[in-house]
């Protein structure tokens, strides 16, 4: 609605008629530097391998690798990805203290059935242009991945959406997360116990609580992510979701005595290729940007991006 080109208003005089700040009018949005993308990029590829390393350890082994980095950068580097060493320590997670923390219910509890326990976990997914958060719902006993998210904000809804794509599949008894400010978030936890469904959240201090979505992690990054450069949201998308239709289906895995998490998590073979379940386990995509709840970057608008599947 700005033309700062009109040759009889000024810039000014339509931000009044507007009621827009001229801020507004000459803001111009930030695009990150290639070498801070290139650095996340290694940051992220060696916290998959190790990650236990925390700022100290990280910024000497990019030193070693090249990188003129020092703690501070580091350190603000992996907190906008969403990284932290899992090790005891008093923190593992950005909660929120305005929201309740859930006890962990998983003690001592052994997993005898698809829909006994689910989880969930974000990850950081690098772009060749910049990053993006990944988010999963996962069974626990047959390791089947009900539903999952891409998003380029740590905002609670995308998760509330995977969350909403997997109860559409069915619903567990007990749901697991660690305490972050999205799963700790009225919109999730209230969601939940709509479903009648028992919250549990690991406990501070525990870096295994949530170890078998922490194992996806870094299945899918070897697997997929670390060969496809992705370009942008789309590339992701498409990957990742070739790669959980494949994981899902068609990957055995030894600890399930070489059964596809399809096959365990349906009952038999024949069940894991049925084209209605296939169709229930649809992979979406949240392309969002702050502020922005209508449309993607590329104009595919959020409630027809089912188009993909």
């Amino acid at each position: 609605m700005l033309d700062p080109n009109h040759d009889r208003v000024s810039l000014r005089r339509q931000c009044d008629l507007l009621c827009l700040s001229r801020s507004t009018a000459y803001y111009r949005p930030h695009r990150e530097g290639m070498a801070n993308l290139r650095l996340k990029e290694a940051i992220d590829a060696q916290y998959t391998r190790t990650p236990f390393y925390g700022v100290e350890r990280m910024r000497a082994h990019l030193r070693r690798e090249g990188w003129s980095v020092n703690p501070k950068r580091v350190r603000r580097l992996m907190r906008e990805m969403g990284l932290s060493a899992i090790y005891p320590k008093p923190r593992l997670s950005l909660s929120n203290r305005a929201h309740p923390v859930y006890p962990y219910l998983l003690r001592g509890v052994t997993m005898e059935r698809p829909d006994h326990v689910w989880a969930s976990d974000i990850t950081y997914v690098r772009l060749r242009g910049g990053f993006a958060y990944l988010t999963a719902v996962m069974d626990w006993y047959s390791r089947y991945v009900l539903s999952w998210e891409l998003s380029n904000t740590l905002e609670a809804a995308f998760c509330v959406e995977a969350l909403e794509r997997a109860l559409a599949v069915s619903k567990p008894e007990i749901f697991n997360t660690d305490q972050g400010g999205q799963y700790t978030s009225e919109a999730f936890a209230g969601r939940l116990k709509q479903a009648g469904v028992k919250i549990s959240m690991d406990g501070r201090g525990r870096c295994y609580d949530n170890i078998f979505v922490e194992r996806l992690w870094r299945t899918v990054k070897y697997e997929e992510v670390y060969l496809h450069h992705y370009e942008n949201m789309e590339d992701a998308w498409a990957g990742l979701a070739r790669y959980f239709r494949f994981y899902n289906g068609e990957r055995p895995h030894q600890s399930l005595g070489w059964r596809t998490p399809a096959e365990m998590y349906f009952g038999t073979q024949e069940a894991a290729g049925d084209p209605e379940i296939a169709a229930a386990v649809v992979t979406p995509v949240a392309l969002r940007a702050p502020s922005v709840t209508t449309a993607t970057p590329s104009g595919f608008h959020l409630k027809s991006a089912q188009k993909w599947s």
